[in-house]
């Protein structure tokens, strides 16, 4: 069996592996723009991102205090970010050496909330998508994370146990995903949704990285090393 077969890595996307949080905000606010409705501030806006678009879409509505159909806003929002997906999102820096350390060694996937469509045409767009061996959206048939099917379902189309994969990302919903699928978790302090997990929830965390190459010497040491065990902080 070859190194990268023996081993999973699957990675949330906004605020993993790109910062989108300008271009998520910019659409949320056209939105609201075209009720005439006063933008909100950008931080505000991504705070509310990480659970999928229509929520992200309901919690706008609330925040703006806006009475119209989650549907027809979703929609709306949907057209506005699909204009702007990659108009200022670009990957971490750091991000594509990480991978071009990691693809040699492990299985890569991406496990986000974002719709599957959106998500692999930013991929294309960035030229990230030669990484990645599957891809699982909030719209595919799996549930969304925090749920862990679609994380569950990756590791079982790979035929590893749990113990033999790792799930990477910024936020709570990362981190709650992870431990209902029993596979340890990486959670990049970097990335916008870091500073929304809650603390208690912070020590079921496996590892915590500042940087992508962190998360690059992580999964070495998991795979060629046999998993010793590493500093969390």
């Amino acid at each position: 069996m070859s190194d990268s077969s023996r081993f999973l890595v699957v990675f949330d996307l906004d605020g993993t592996l790109v910062d989108s949080a300008r271009d998520l905000a910019d659409a949320g606010n056209a939105l609201l723009a075209g009720h005439g409705i006063t933008p909100l501030p950008r931080a505000q806006i991504v705070r509310m991102v990480g659970d999928g678009a229509r929520e992200l879409v309901r919690r706008l509505l609330a925040a703006s205090a806006l009475d119209v159909p989650l549907d027809n806003a979703l929609e709306r929002f949907l057209e506005e970010y699909n204009r702007r997906l990659v108009a200022t999102t670009r990957p971490y820096d750091g991000i594509v050496e990480m991978l071009d350390r990691v693809a040699t060694i492990a299985r890569l996937a991406v496990l986000t909330n974002k719709p599957e469509h959106a998500t692999r045409r930013l991929l294309a767009a960035l030229d990230l998508d030669r990484y990645f061996w599957d891809v699982i959206g909030g719209d595919t048939a799996v549930a969304r994370k925090p749920d862990p099917a679609g994380l569950l379902s990756l590791v079982e189309r790979a035929g590893l146990p749990s113990t033999r994969a790792l799930m990477v990302g910024d936020s709570v919903a990362d981190v709650r995903t992870a431990v209902a699928a029993a596979v340890p978790a990486c959670l990049t302090r970097y990335g916008f949704g870091f500073a929304q997990v809650p603390k208690d929830e912070r020590s079921a965390v496996a590892y915590e990285v500042d940087r992508p190459s962190e998360i690059a010497t992580i999964v070495e040491r998991l795979v060629l090393d046999g998993g010793p065990e590493l500093s969390r902080r």
